[in-house]
């Protein structure tokens, strides 16, 4: 099923461009970190994702999130090395190319399966990296009141799969080692900036209201986390997936809200 055919995926990565054309150019620092940022969610999301067609969770709706996240994480690395403001910036970006072209082969060569998903789960960690990298190092130079909450909302977003993605690997039996304890301290990290964020000077009272309601979500996101053994593996992964997608959803408007105010 993983296994596409040349012709569709170009179609697809067509279909994407042409769907965001409007809004495909970086305009300023703020938009470059949202879509910086975004690159970080999507390396989780596409891992997520795989591992959920693996265990054979929503495989229709997992294989379409896979194939869109795939074209949005193309489009974003075009537009993010097309901006780079230093030649810094400029080699972290060809640096994820390079590690991202392996990363898509992975993706979509081969069907899942437990040594195929303990390879994408060492690759998104790399692609990850490399991303994070290149969002810290806009934060850096935007010399902005807003740009470091751009980049803190927007790496809830990352987290958010990131979790998401762990819990499938633990679940499926391929997850490494230590990735209970990733889990967890990415739990805390996700309560720790919702609060942070929340007490922000820049923030606005819209964007706490928001933060309100991303509150609630993640609220429903942890008991999911939480469910009982005794419920079978792939309505804990399907429960956690979708609590992630509607936690993600939330988090990407608050991050939107956030690059608006330096507008």
């Amino acid at each position: 099923m993983l296994n596409r055919n040349p012709v569709h995926m170009l179609l697809l990565c067509l279909l994407v461009l042409l769907s965001g054309f409007a809004q495909a150019q970086i305009s300023d620092i703020n938009s470059a970190i949202n879509k910086a940022g975004r690159e970080r969610m999507l390396s989780q999301r596409m891992a997520k994702a795989y591992l959920q067609v693996g265990l054979g969770v929503d495989v229709e709706r997992s294989s379409r999130q896979l194939d869109t996240s795939i074209a949005l994480f193309d489009r974003h690395l075009v537009e993010l090395k097309n901006y780079a403001p230093t030649p810094e910036i400029k080699n972290t970006y060809l640096l994820l190319e390079k590690n991202w072209l392996a990363y898509k082969e992975a993706l979509v060569g081969t069907a899942p399966n437990p040594e195929s998903a303990r390879k994408v789960l060492e690759l998104s960690e790399t692609v990850l990296q490399l991303a994070h990298t290149g969002t810290g190092q806009l934060v850096e130079i935007s010399k902005t009141e807003t740009g470091p909450l751009v980049g803190v909302a927007g790496r809830q977003r990352m987290l958010s799969q990131r979790m998401a993605k762990y819990y499938a690997a633990i679940v499926w039996g391929v997850a490494p080692g230590n990735s209970a304890s990733i889990l967890a301290k990415d739990r805390k990290v996700f309560s720790v900036a919702l609060n942070a964020l929340g007490a922000a000077p820049a923030t606005s009272q819209s964007i706490r209201n928001e933060l309100d309601l991303a509150r609630q979500q993640w609220a429903l996101f942890e008991a999911a986390l939480d469910a009982r053994e005794s419920l079978d593996k792939k309505s804990r992964v399907s429960s956690v997936a979708l609590s992630s997608e509607r936690l993600l959803e939330m988090m990407d408007g608050i991050t939107g809200m956030f690059e608006n105010l330096g507008s």
